[in-house]
């Protein structure tokens, strides 16, 4: 499965059209536990397509707020052996070694970092812009026939394992997004009670 060719910039795109398929995704889409994912992942052409796909999120301002960290199986595994000293060191509960698990169990993790600076846009429209790109690089993992998890942990927020990921002075981890194949079905959870949620006005 390929992507269509790319529109010349310019040009006129296509009108929506109802799709049946994509409703019927959205109205079943659930991440999968991290730890759960497995072989086989998306190869390097389907990664690409995915991020091509992901990048086409609303971005108010064409800054680009963002930017990819593709991680396989080999960077995964030594990050973690460090991140497990670093949680020693730190003195850390135990679950900040038991959740580098989830680290390490997929195929392929994307991580989304948010380069969100001052500049004729907020801010906050450029980090909404990145989680975007996550929610979008979910969808297009499905498309492709993957299951993710979208996810942050304690070493997203921390500044002595932030370069570990290459995450420079500024950048924020908008978060690790996994993918492969679940083991096992993915059931339903809870959803929000719309009514509670929602307000109508005329």
């Amino acid at each position: 499965m390929t992507l269509p060719p790319p529109v010349d910039l310019g040009a006129p795109l296509p009108s929506p059209t109802p799709s049946p398929e994509m409703l019927a995704r959205l109205a079943t889409r659930r991440s999968a536990p991290a730890q759960a994912l497995t072989e086989p992942g998306p190869d390097a052409g389907q990664v690409a397509d995915i991020l091509t796909l992901a990048a086409r999120s609303p971005d108010h301002g064409k800054l680009f707020p963002w930017r990819f960290v593709v991680l396989g199986p080999v960077s995964r595994a030594e990050i973690a052996e460090q991140l497990g000293a670093m949680a020693v060191a730190k003195g850390l509960p135990s679950k900040a070694r038991a959740v580098l698990a989830k680290l390490t169990a997929a195929p392929t993790t994307v991580l989304v970092i948010s380069t969100a600076a001052p500049a004729s846009k907020p801010v906050w429209e450029q980090q909404l812009s990145a989680g975007a790109v996550c929610m979008n690089l979910e969808h297009a993992a499905s498309a492709f026939g993957f299951a993710s998890s979208w996810i942050t942990d304690w070493y997203s927020y921390d500044a002595d394992a932030l370069p570990l990921f290459g995450v420079g002075e500024g950048e924020k981890v908008a978060g690790f997004i996994h993918l492969g194949t679940a083991l096992e079905p993915l059931l339903e959870r809870d959803r929000p009670d719309l009514t509670a949620i929602t307000q109508h006005r005329p």
